[in-house]
């Protein structure tokens, strides 16, 4: 490919010219934070700022209320750029969806004037409910995917602002998590407690034995149960208890296995208090992220030139999860992370979501935005890179972005 002018100087300078736009987004979202498929206000105000910037824009794309799409170009590699903008109960942006929907947009405006030269049909997707609800894996399955050539996104967290983790290093767990029912038999507690079946009392004895199942679990294997409703007066017996539980583990056959050993914890509770007991998923299954290594090595260089550098090392958010991880499986993809300089605690954290809407966050949304188009232009102006990318799409059954990855 003949390059005609320097598509990452240019690129840089449109993030730069944009600036104060991206920011302003990154603060609006932050001030304003919904939850999972309630993100009305935070999609239209994202699908408004692309329309009016000459994408092509479907608002409820692909039959999810708060999802989008916003297009430009026709070029042969298509880009899928996913923007996340959910909150979290209770923290709002304490994982910082803002600066990551900040990131995308900018990357997609500096890429916008290059599509032509860089031969790529450009998609910002609008990705709701990554933190519970599955909002891509909810896209896979309707073909949101089916003709993405790559796709990628960054998501910021707690670090110094200079030294990064390699790509290929972030690759996060899966995660399945389910809801448990408890259902025994409410009596009068003082007068005739042993007509009850007492539910609390198997939802207690169900979290001290995944409690004592935490202590001979591999390492890296993360288990967690909260209580949603159980008794509510002293004087009455439970009848019901219900329960929320999660099981991660970056090795998708380990999790499944521990999964089977969580559930016997809730069945040995049932058995011991007389209960009947039943369990469904609460949410699409999220796997661990498959990076695709030449988006990868770009990403890494990308953040070399910025000024930050790469490290190799320990996986970077390890102890988290995306649906990103679904994307990646069948979709060549990055989900790196960019380090907010001096955030005081960890993603959902209240100091994080402090941390998210700071000067420091703002340099990570126009570092980000800057390195992410600086990846997608090294990639598809790389001959090699490009041809394989373009050949795995072609070689892609149709339909294999919509299998169901949520079978035991």
């Amino acid at each position: 490919m003949t390059l005609t002018i320097d598509l990452p100087a240019a690129a840089a300078a449109t993030v730069a010219a944009e600036a104060r736009t991206l920011l302003d987004l990154s603060h609006d979202l932050h001030d304003h934070p919904e939850l999972s498929f309630e993100e009305v206000r935070s999609a239209g105000l994202l699908a408004d700022l692309f329309e009016a910037r000459g994408f092509a824009v479907e608002r409820g794309a692909h039959g999810v209320g708060t999802a989008f799409t916003a297009t430009l170009g026709t070029g042969e590699v298509h880009a899928v750029l996913c923007a996340e903008y959910d909150a979290l109960p209770g923290l709002g942006h304490a994982c910082g969806h803002n600066v990551i929907a900040g990131i995308t947009t900018g990357a997609a405006l500096a890429l916008a004037p290059l599509v032509d030269e860089l031969g790529i049909t450009l998609t910002v997707l609008g990705t709701p409910a990554e933190e519970h609800g599955g909002g891509k894996v909810e896209l896979l399955r309707a073909g949101a995917f089916e003709t993405a050539t790559l796709s990628a996104m960054v998501h910021p967290i707690n670090g110094d602002g200079v030294t990064e983790v390699a790509a290929a290093d972030a690759t996060m767990q899966c995660v399945d998590r389910f809801d448990v029912l408890f259902q025994g038999r409410s009596a009068h507690a003082a007068a005739a407690p042993d007509h009850a079946i007492n539910a609390e009392s198997a939802a207690v004895l169900a979290q001290t034995a995944i409690g004592l199942l935490r202590q001979h679990v591999p390492d890296g294997v993360r288990l967690s149960v909260v209580s949603n409703s159980a008794g509510r007066v002293t004087n009455i017996v439970p009848a019901q208890a219900r329960l929320s539980a999660e099981v991660r583990s970056a090795d998708l056959d380990q999790m499944l296995d521990i999964k089977r050993r969580v559930l016997a914890c809730f069945e040995g509770a049932a058995i011991a208090t007389g209960c009947e007991w039943e369990h469904h998923r609460a949410e699409p299954r999220y796997l661990s992220i498959t990076p695709e290594v030449r988006l990868a090595e770009a990403w890494n260089a990308a953040v070399t030139a910025s000024g930050r550098t790469v490290v190799a090392g320990p996986t970077g958010g390890g102890g988290g999860s995306t649906d990103m991880g679904n994307v990646s499986r069948v979709v060549p993809s990055i989900h790196p992370m960019l380090s907010i300089a001096e955030a005081a605690g960890p993603p959902h954290t209240i100091e994080f979501a402090a941390a998210a809407r700071t000067a420091q966050a703002d340099a990570t949304v126009l570092d980000g935005a800057t390195i992410l188009a600086r990846t997608i232009i090294d990639v598809a102006t790389d001959p090699e890179a490009r041809t394989v990318l373009l050949r795995r799409q072609a070689e892609r059954p149709e339909g294999a972005t919509m299998i169901d990855q949520n079978v035991d």
